[in-house]
């Protein structure tokens, strides 16, 4: 698998994509908004002001190149831990990228998602969320899927528990459980599992991100911080992506012959 595992660094040019092969699902861990600040003795809280738009540009690229949907890494269950008014700040982002893009998103005929725990989210965010997800819900282009408040531990635990109460009351034998079950029983039933994976800013792991769905999929890393990230970026990643055989397991008939 390590091999699998490459490190994208410095510039490069510009990339078309092959239209033929577009990845149906892109998940991008967005991370590095805080060290952009910092490198320019910001504080922290200007690095996801500058993620936001970041996220812009690449919804709109993702939405020109084809992507059917796109799931951004917005805010896990662990952020929880950092500093209040930094949180503060984080649980405000989405009112105001709604609040200011919303009108482009429908335009665009994008439908904006959410997975994770949406109870727990301060009423101001929730509202904002809400309110996308209701104005968009007839758009059939690019869905754009946020992680808000999400971690994979914890969507595989209450999936397991939904499933052994079904079992408990009789409506399932436990013979019945499979794969496609616990797939089904998860917040992303609805969509295809992800194709490529692409973190930002140097770090090469998972942080509780979809460990479930990401079973078969490709994995990019580049050492860009997020609000550096940009259309020629995801271009690249996306060529790689193209160039990889996606085996599932298996091999290639010629390596049987």
């Amino acid at each position: 698998m390590l091999d699998k595992l490459i490190r994208k660094k410095g510039g490069g040019a510009k990339v078309e994509p092959d239209d033929a092969i577009i990845p149906r699902h892109v998940a991008i861990i967005m991370d590095g908004n805080g060290r952009w600040a910092k490198k320019r003795s910001l504080p922290r809280i200007a690095g996801h002001h500058e993620g936001m738009k970041t996220v812009r540009k690449i919804t709109r690229e993702a939405d020109r190149l084809g992507i059917k949907v796109l799931t951004l890494y917005a805010f896990s269950t662990e952020n929880w831990k950092r500093p209040k008014p930094e949180v503060e700040f984080l649980m405000r982002l989405p009112e105001e990228f709604l609040g200011t893009y919303l009108p482009e998103l429908v335009e665009r005929n994008v439908r904006v998602r959410m997975i994770g725990d949406h109870e727990h989210l301060p009423p101001h965010t929730r509202r904002a969320i809400t309110r996308a997800m209701e104005a968009t819900a007839d758009n059939d282009g690019l869905i754009l899927n946020f992680a808000m408040n999400y971690g994979s531990r914890a969507e595989i635990t209450e999936a397991v528990r939904s499933i052994a109460q079904a079992v408990a009351e009789n409506r399932m034998s436990a013979d019945d459980i499979d794969e496609s079950m616990i797939t089904g029983a998860l917040m992303t039933a609805e969509l295809p599992e992800p194709d490529l994976l692409i973190r930002t800013s140097g770090e090469v792991r998972l942080s509780n991100f979809m460990l479930w769905q990401l079973a078969y999929t490709e994995f990019w890393f580049t050492d860009t911080l997020w609000p550096d990230f940009d259309e020629s970026r995801l271009q690249e990643a996306i060529a790689v992506y193209q160039a990889r055989n996606r085996r599932y397991g298996g091999v290639d008939k010629e390596d049987t012959d």
